[in-house]
């Protein structure tokens, strides 16, 4: 023997001999009670609900109907702010438009929104429509609202239809008739001829019934003053 094989020789008697492949695989085998259905069972449960079961329904659908840039001269020079039209409403009767100012966009929605809602109106509506046809102008914008049959639908375009959705509005028809295509005052408009709005009236065949029932109403008696 070389004296190179006899070096070797002593380190090879002194290390452990492997286990084979079947044996490694038998110890790393998950036991009864561990493994990884042990380790969800012991996971903590809970969390975080999904974020649409957090959120609160708003009460009040809103829709901006106009964004511009705004410019102001100053004594240091030109400053750009933005101003947003928003229209707020339910759905249900009320109806608002707000305006507001700001730095940045979200900030100038954020000051439309609480502007519409302190400037909110209930509208007189009959089912799905309006009681009777009413007219309204509001500076250069004049705004024509007629009552339509059932099923006929939204019949009208930019902002006058938004305001009109919003208050919950779905069978009239509705034109502007002034010399503006400018969307806030169209807004306003509506807004003013929405106010004009009155109750329906009832039928003739309704009062009669009332009349009816009060005639038949027994008097109520007066109590005995026997001493």
């Amino acid at each position: 023997m070389t004296e190179q094989e006899i070096k070797k020789a002593p380190e090879s008697q002194n290390k452990p001999a492997q286990p084979s492949q079947p044996a490694q695989a038998a110890q790393s085998a998950p036991q009864p009670g561990q493994g990884r259905g042990r380790q969800k069972i012991n996971r903590r449960r809970g969390g975080r609900r999904p974020q649409q079961d957090r959120r609160r329904r708003e009460e009040f659908a809103e829709q901006v109907v106009d964004l511009r840039r705004v410019t102001r001269v100053m004594a240091g020079g030109k400053r750009f702010r933005f101003r947003a039209t928003l229209i707020i409403g339910d759905r249900k009767g009320r109806v608002g438009v707000g305006v507001g100012k700001g730095a940045d966009v979200a900030q100038a929605i954020q000051k439309a929104k609480s502007d519409a809602k302190k400037k909110l109106i209930q509208v007189h509506l009959n089912k799905k429509t309006i009681p009777h046809e009413v007219e309204a102008k509001y500076s250069a914008a004049k705004v024509f609202l007629k009552p339509t049959p059932e099923g006929n639908g939204l019949v009208a375009g930019g902002a006058v239809r938004t305001v009109l959705s919003l208050a919950g509005v779905h069978d009239i028809a509705a034109k502007c008739i002034g010399r503006t295509s400018n969307k806030l005052t169209n807004a306003l408009a509506t807004i003013e001829a929405l106010k004009q709005l009155k109750p329906a009236r009832k039928s003739k065949k309704q009062d009669k019934k009332e009349v009816s029932k009060k005639e038949n109403k027994p008097a109520a008696k007066s109590p005995s003053l026997n001493s």
